[in-house]
């Protein structure tokens, strides 16, 4: 399933800068930023429960937000995009 993960980490704090690396490290393992703070991710139920439980891991609950959005299998009539575009298609293969 595709699944959009957006956050807000406060840098308000002194471990702010800490946890928007690390919040950005564990998106960026399970997917592809396609802006600052949003990734799509092509993940099943076991790594989209695997996510959240290391993002609720990192964050400070108070003052930090992640948003996920489930597009699930039939997304792509659901993405519509103005602007520049880029070429990453969340199905194909990603080489690392």
């Amino acid at each position: 399933m595709l699944v959009l993960i957006t956050y807000d980490v406060s840098l308000n704090d002194a471990g702010g800068a800490k946890r928007l690396r690390k919040v950005a490290k564990v998106c960026t393992n399970f997917g592809q930023r396609v802006q600052n703070s949003v990734f799509e991710c092509m993940v099943n139920t076991t790594q989209l429960t695997e996510i959240k439980h290391q993002l609720e891991d990192i964050i400070n609950k108070t003052s930090d937000n992640i948003r996920i959005y489930r597009l699930g299998e039939n997304y792509s009539g659901k993405i519509e995009q103005l602007g520049k575009s880029s070429s990453y298609d969340p199905s194909d293969t990603i080489i690392i």
